[in-house]
């Protein structure tokens, strides 16, 4: 029931608007390959969702190439980096010629044909490949509890109390609070590419909901669960809504 409630309101987070704005003044900026509504949002510093809102963008994720997005309040265009880097075009792969070759005598042809490479199978997960140190550890303590223990979906850290937790990468605080029962003080970060940190168990959360931060940046002191026990700190990697194992992604 508890990791219900997690779930419900993690999915609503993700959608969730925030953030008024007039729309009386303003720009328009053309998305070109590459780049993202967060990355738009966080150069032109107006809140994703309420961009999302005001043009009409149903998937922030689904962006095409070529889109104007109206941005509120800016005076001017401003350079937004290219984040998402273009997938692999595959080739079609071009058969070795047929070789064929005649001997003097008697006069008869030998063909010889050369073996076809075996294609690699194609990836059907929807899961990015493990990349180590996409992200930095949030504290440095022992693994108590590994992902997939149980109903664990995340990883639990032992660590002295009021220790810093470090952001595992940068990206902006969508949810800081402690309405989730079971998880005590919780922040959760939205990165690049749809991945998402969860860090649970915390005596106190130093950042609020819609605040940037940087890689390594402090968001919290650790703190012991609800349910009692050591000081630890509960840390998730979610790629859209599916947990996926942190260490794949870890140094």
């Amino acid at each position: 029931m508890m990791l219900c409630r997690f779930f419900i309101l993690f999915f609503m987070l993700i959608s969730m608007t925030a953030c008024a704005a007039t729309h009386q003044s303003g720009v328009y900026h053309t998305v070109k390959k590459g780049q993202t509504l967060y990355t738009i949002s966080r150069i032109y510093e107006v809140n994703e969702a309420y961009l999302a809102r005001i043009n009409g963008i149903a998937d922030p994720t689904q962006l095409q190439v070529g889109e104007r997005v109206y941005i509120p309040g800016a005076a001017q265009l401003k350079s937004v980096p290219i984040t998402v880097k273009p997938e692999p075009v595959s080739r079609p792969t071009t058969p070795h010629p047929v070789v064929v070759t005649k001997e003097r005598a008697p006069a008869q042809s030998k063909v010889v044909t050369r073996p076809q490479p075996k294609k690699k199978p194609v990836s059907t997960t929807n899961t990015p490949p493990a990349s180590n140190g996409r992200f930095i550890w949030p504290v440095k303590g022992q693994i108590v509890k590994k992902f997939g223990s149980g109903s664990s979906k995340g990883l639990e850290i032992a660590i002295a109390s009021r220790t810093p937790v470090a952001s595992a990468a940068a990206g902006k605080v969508i949810y800081s609070g402690s309405g989730i029962t079971g998880y005590g003080n919780l922040v959760i970060v939205r990165h690049d590419d749809s991945f998402f940190t969860v860090y649970g168990y915390n005596e106190k959360n130093m950042v609020e909901a819609g605040a940037f931060v940087s890689k390594g940046e402090k968001i919290a002191l650790s703190g012991k669960p609800p349910s009692g026990g050591k000081s630890r700190v509960y840390f998730e990697i979610r790629y859209g809504k599916k947990p996926v194992n942190p260490l794949t992604y870890l140094p």
